[in-house]
């Protein structure tokens, strides 16, 4: 209705074309997954930042939903010696 570039007060959730949420509740996992797969693809190996605006959910608890849904997709390790080639 109002399209992407909608100018309307961030408060009016039910009526914006789009709204920032948590990391995991607006696109999906998989979409982060493959966001963190592509930066490490291309050499990125630092700091991931979370910036908390989901306006129906608390700062603690859209923090806390956010870590959790990053760690489970964060690639901690260097990847090992491909032994299989």
């Amino acid at each position: 209705m109002y399209g992407l570039t909608d100018m309307q007060p961030y408060g009016e959730i039910r009526t914006r074309a789009w709204s920032f949420r948590s990391v995991g509740c607006g696109h999906s996992i998989q979409e982060w997954s493959d966001m963190i797969s592509a930066l490490r693809t291309y050499g990125y190996d630092y700091v991931v930042s979370i910036e908390h605006e989901d306006p129906i959910m608390s700062i603690e608890e859209g923090f806390a939903r956010a870590v959790k849904n990053l760690n489970s997709i964060l690639i901690e390790e260097q990847p090992s010696d491909m032994w299989w080639v």
